[in-house]
């Protein structure tokens, strides 16, 4: 059974070793638009007053994610700076996609993405972002496959639209709704 997370449950986790040591929190979740592959976190200070440390930590170096903390073998696996983030944010549809308008390729704006979804697991994906519609309500909505993502929307396939859930425990069957929908409409296709 796959295990749903909103990114933004994520931000703020502290990183800390095995041995205890506190090295920060994370402040961004880093990933690869086309495959929703986690590439790494940003990681902040912690405190009220703490600014962004401009360090990397890259998923490959995570030993575990728990529900309470980020754990890592020790300092030293954290990149010296952050160039693995900023590297991602200059590839074709690399950035932010918080505020993005996520659309179906037949045109129709189903809304602004406030969060995204990971599956989590020893390869975390996105599998979902997190939108308000037009009426002003939160819902989640799957995305499956290559998502074409650009530096002012997600376009997703039509079968989205029909596929949402209200909640992370629901999240799961809008998933696999969207993947009948899709297969379906690839074997109609043949």
């Amino acid at each position: 059974m796959t295990v749903y997370m909103r990114a933004g449950a994520l931000a703020k986790k502290p990183v800390v070793t095995l041995s205890g040591e506190d090295l920060g929190q994370v402040k961004d979740l880093v990933f690869d638009p086309a495959t929703g592959s986690i590439r790494c976190f940003t990681l902040a200070g912690r405190g009220l007053l703490a600014g962004p440390l401009h360090r990397a930590l890259l998923w490959e170096k995570v030993h575990a994610l728990g529900t309470d903390a980020v754990m890592v073998r020790s300092e030293s696996t954290l990149e010296e700076n952050d160039t693995a983030a900023r590297s991602a944010a200059k590839e074709p549809g690399g950035g932010k996609v918080l505020g993005l308008s996520v659309m179906t390729r037949g045109g129709t704006r189903l809304g602004t993405v406030t969060d995204a979804v990971v599956a989590m697991g020893k390869a975390p994906v996105v599998a979902g972002y997190e939108i308000e519609t037009a009426e002003h309500r939160r819902i989640l909505v799957p995305v499956t496959g290559p998502v074409t993502v650009s530096g002012e929307r997600v376009l997703v396939p039509d079968a989205t639209a029909q596929c949402s859930a209200g909640d992370l425990g629901g999240f799961g069957a809008a998933v696999e709704s969207l993947r009948d929908r899709l297969r379906a409409d690839r074997q109609e296709g043949e």
